[in-house]
C-alpha cells in the first residue's frame, strides 16, 4: 500500500515480503516486439507442442500456455492502475465527499494492480519449476531414442540376416543402453515428483496470498462506501457538509496495516481434510481420535456388562 493517502509515494516491505523475500521479476513480463497478446499468444499455444523432444512436448505446451496466462495478468495489472488514476481524476471535480471517496478508492484499486504485478512474479516461480521438469524430460528423450533405435536394428537384422555377427554386438549395446535408460528414467521419476510438489506449492501459496489480500481490500473498499451519503435531496436542498476526511484516511491506514502485516502463517483460510474409513467419513484428525476413544469406551462398557451379566453357554 502506498505510504500516503492518494496515488503517490513508495512502498515499505510487507510482513510477508520480510518472511519470504519476493522472487525476481517474472521472465514473462513483456516489452516484446509483437506486443502482449492476441496473435502471438495464439501462435505460441499452437506451436508449443510441435517442436522439441517428443517426451517433453505436452509439458512444453503447458509452459507456453502459462506464459500467456501471466502476460494476460500483466495487461490486467497495468490497466487496473490506469483505472485507479482515472477514477481519482474524474472524482476530483465532483463534490467534496465524492472527490475524497473516489481518491481513496483509487488508492485501493491501484493497490490491486500492484498485487497483481507481485502475483505475476510469484506465480512465475511455479511456471519455471514446471519448465525444469520439461527440460529434464527433454534430456531423457535421447536415451529412449537410442534404446529404440538399437531395438529396431536388431529386429531388422534378425528378419533380414539371422546369422549376422552384428546382432551380438547390437544386443550388447542394447544392454548398455537399457542400463543408461533405466538410470535416466529413475531420475526423471524422482525429480518429477519433487519438482511437481514444489511447483504447485508456489502456485497455491501465490494464489492464497493474492486472494486473501484482495478480500482485505474489498472489505476496506466497502467501508469507504459507508462514508458516502447517498440519501436523495430535493431540488434546492443543500446536502450536509462532508466530514469524512479523517475516517477515510484511517480506513486507508487500516488497509495498509492489514496488507503489510499479512503472512502465510496467519492466513484466514485453513483447509480441512476428510479421512475415509470404509463407509465412514471423518472430517479431520480430531474427529477420528474422538471416534476411536468412543469405540474404546464402548468396548470397555461391553466387557463390564458381560462380567455382571454373563451369557449362558
Amino acid at each position: 500500500m502506498h505510504r500516503t493517502y492518494s496515488l503517490r509515494n513508495s512502498r515499505a516491505p510487507t510482513a510477508s515480503q520480510l518472511a519470504s523475500p519476493p522472487p525476481p521479476p517474472s521472465t514473462t513480463k513483456s516489452g516484446r516486439f509483437f506486443g502482449k497478446g492476441g496473435l502471438v499468444s495464439s501462435l505460441r499455444r499452437q506451436t508449443a507442442g510441435q517442436f522439441g523432444p517428443e517426451l517433453s512436448r505436452k509439458l512444453s505446451q503447458l509452459v507456453k500456455i502459462e506464459k500467456n496466462v501471466l502476460r494476460g495478468i500483466e495487461v490486467v495489472a497495468n490497466e487496473r492502475r490506469e483505472v485507479a488514476k482515472q477514477l481519482s481524476i474524474w472524482g476530483e471535480d465532483n463534490d467534496d465527499d465524492v472527490s475524497d471517496i473516489t481518491d481513496k478508492l483509487g488508492v485501493l484499486i491501484y493497490e490491486i494492480g500492484e498485487l497483481e504485478d507481485q502475483f505475476i512474479d510469484r506465480y512465475d516461480q511455479y511456471r519455471l519449476t514446471i519448465k525444469s521438469i520439461r527440460d529434464i524430460e527433454g534430456s531423457v528423450q535421447p536415451s529412449r531414442d537410442r534404446k529404440q533405435n538399437i531395438t529396431d536394428k536388431i529386429a531388422y537384422l534378425k528378419y533380414k540376416d539371422p546369422q549376422s555377427p552384428k546382432i551380438v554386438v547390437l544386443e550388447q549395446e542394447l544392454v548398455r543402453a537399457e542400463a543408461e535408460s533405466l538410470v535416466a528414467e529413475a531420475q526423471l521419476s524422482n525429480i518429477t515428483r519433487e519438482k511437481l510438489k514444489t511447483a504447485f506449492a508456489y502456485n497455491f501459496d501465490s494464489l492464497r496470498e493474492h486472494s486473501e489480500k484482495l478480500a482485505l481490500i474489498a472489505g476496506y473498499g466497502k467501508a469507504l462506501l459507508e462514508l458516502l451519503d447517498d440519501a436523495p435531496v430535493t431540488p434546492g436542498e443543500t446536502r450536509p457538509a462532508y466530514d469524512g476526511y479523517e475516517a477515510s484516511k484511517q480506513i486507508i491506514i487500516d488497509a495498509e496495516n492489514a496488507l503489510a502485516s499479512w503472512t502465510l502463517e496467519n492466513a484466514a483460510v485453513k483447509p480441512t481434510l476428510s479421512i475415509r474409513r470404509g463407509d465412514e467419513v471423518y472430517d479431520d484428525e480430531e474427529d477420528l481420535e474422538g471416534e476411536e476413544q468412543h469405540l474404546a469406551q464402548t468396548e470397555q462398557d461391553w466387557a463390564e456388562d458381560e462380567q455382571h451379566h454373563p451369557v449362558a453357554a
